[in-house]
């Protein structure tokens, strides 16, 4: 497997992740509550973000466990948890995980961006 995958995988998580944050900017949580387009648009990009770190987990191992401090498996699990139990998702934890998890996300991206290009 290339690196230049990882760079892909890296990119589509900080694409996603990025989208899925200005879909709420600005948003109180209850209107995020009431808007089932924007919760289903944010979503699907935390899915994405999950796919992304599914692969680097199965395919980048080595990456991923050099920056273990980022939540790789959490991401994996949530995506899991959307994936196969979409009519029993947790609003309350997408909202917090949009407002905190993914901000986050995307610094530690900018981290780990400059390791994945020199690999």
């Amino acid at each position: 497997m290339s690196a230049n995958r990882l760079v892909d995988y890296l990119d589509h998580m900080e694409r996603a992740a990025s989208e899925a944050c200005s879909f709420v900017a600005g948003m109180s949580k209850d209107e995020f509550l009431r808007d089932r387009r924007t919760q289903q648009a944010a979503i699907m990009n935390m899915i994405i973000v999950g796919e992304a770190a599914t692969k680097i987990l199965e395919l980048h191992a080595d990456f991923a466990q050099a920056h273990a401090g980022v939540p790789w498996r959490s991401m994996r699990g949530m995506r899991n948890r959307i994936a196969h139990g979409y009519f029993d998702l947790n609003l309350d934890l997408v909202w917090d995980t949009l407002q905190v998890s993914l901000p986050q996300l995307l610094q530690q991206l900018i981290e780990v961006r400059n390791d994945s290009e020199s690999r």
